[in-house]
């Protein structure tokens, strides 16, 4: 069994309104330092696999699914949960 987080990001370049939105907010609250704020997703998925087959799998899920690789990079990390 393997606990795996997915992120999301839009790729650079790419227009992110939510971003601008904060961003704005943030200087209207007198946090002139920020210079910019780029929003994400994390999705956590618990998956039955095997060592040698999750990487694979995860990554066809992200290109499928999880992530749109036109405007996003995604990046992810796999950690095996140990049965107690």
């Amino acid at each position: 069994m393997f606990k795996v987080k997915v992120y999301t990001t839009l790729k650079a370049g790419v227009l992110d309104p939510q971003g601008s939105a904060v961003t704005n907010s943030l200087h209207h609250l007198g946090y002139e330092g920020v210079e910019d704020v780029r929003i994400g997703k994390v999705m956590t998925l618990t998956i039955n696999s095997t060592e040698d087959k999750i990487e694979g799998l995860v990554k066809e899920m992200c290109e499928k699914l999880l992530a749109n690789p036109v405007i996003e990079d995604y990046r992810y990390e796999i950690e095996e949960v140990v049965a107690q």
